[in-house]
């Protein structure tokens, strides 16, 4: 999930966070073992969406499956009621970039190109996470937007190592999306992830002056979530005040990671492989 408080206040303007200034948590190993858990739930809540999703659901029906199985693994949805959202997932379909808001008029069609946004508050931490989930057959356009979004996701985290740079993470997801003819969406950011849902520092997708360069630490908790356009990279926010669509239309699709930094690389604490 992306920087929600911004989208409350300036609907229309740029939601790209400012340059941090506040220093970044280092987890301890008994704040790591919690986020794993945390962390695992949302993997194990994505993993079930993904495999029973079928044309003729509601996102409403999503979110409330979401909610009630978070509820059952002893965590509460860390998106219900964050700055009002009124969702534990946010799911966003085809041209509708990030915080679709679950409708039970919403119906999931064969063909659509789905983003399922959830996370999860467990004895004080939180876990982040986000698919995309291809609805039956899809265009060919359509599955390589959502190959290429996926791809990219771990080509940023591929450069996640104690001494590495966010730069390096920003990088590797603009080479790889703007290679495969697709846009970075600029409006919407990662973040760290902690004892609050967002935390330092931004984690950008792509290359900015903007940016702040910080070097990574082991014990660094990262959302990291790669958003693509087929189209342009411009985004416009919808009279809910929450949803974001693309500026022409085109597709959109997102995944995101929770990951921690270690002193040899990385742990996806969100892979859902391991659920």
């Amino acid at each position: 999930m992306n920087i929600f408080s911004n989208l409350i206040s300036q609907p229309t303007q740029e939601k790209r966070p400012k340059r941090q200034r506040r220093g970044i948590e280092i987890k301890s190993q008994r704040e790591i073992e919690i986020m794993r858990q945390s962390a695992k739930i949302v993997a194990t809540v994505l993993k079930e969406i993904s495999e029973l999703v079928q044309p003729g659901m509601t996102t409403a029906d999503l979110d409330a499956y979401a909610e009630k199985r978070i509820r059952e693994m002893d965590a509460t949805p860390s998106f219900k009621g964050y700055h009002g959202f009124p969702g534990s997932i946010c799911s966003s379909i085809n041209n509708e970039v990030v915080h679709g808001i679950p409708n039970a008029k919403k119906v999931i069609r064969t063909g659509d190109v789905l983003k399922v946004d959830t996370g999860a508050f467990y004895q004080g931490f939180h876990g982040d996470s986000c698919i995309t989930i291809a609805v039956g057959e899809v265009t060919p356009e359509a599955a390589k937007l959502i190959r290429v979004a996926e791809e990219s996701l771990y080509k940023g985290i591929e450069q996640v190592k104690a001494g590495n740079y966010l730069i390096d993470i920003a990088g590797a997801i603009e080479d790889h999306v703007k290679a495969n003819g697709f846009s970075v969406v600029e409006d919407f950011t990662g973040h760290g992830v902690g004892r609050n849902l967002h935390e330092e520092p931004s984690v950008f997708n792509f290359r900015t002056k903007d940016m702040p360069n910080v070097k990574l630490r082991a014990g660094m908790t990262l959302a990291i979530e790669p958003i693509l356009n087929a189209g342009s990279r411009f985004t416009r926010i919808l009279s809910d005040r929450w949803t974001a669509v693309t500026v022409d239309n085109s597709l959109s699709a997102q995944f995101e990671h929770t990951v921690l930094v270690t002193n040899t690389g990385y742990e996806i604490l969100t892979d859902r492989t391991k659920v």
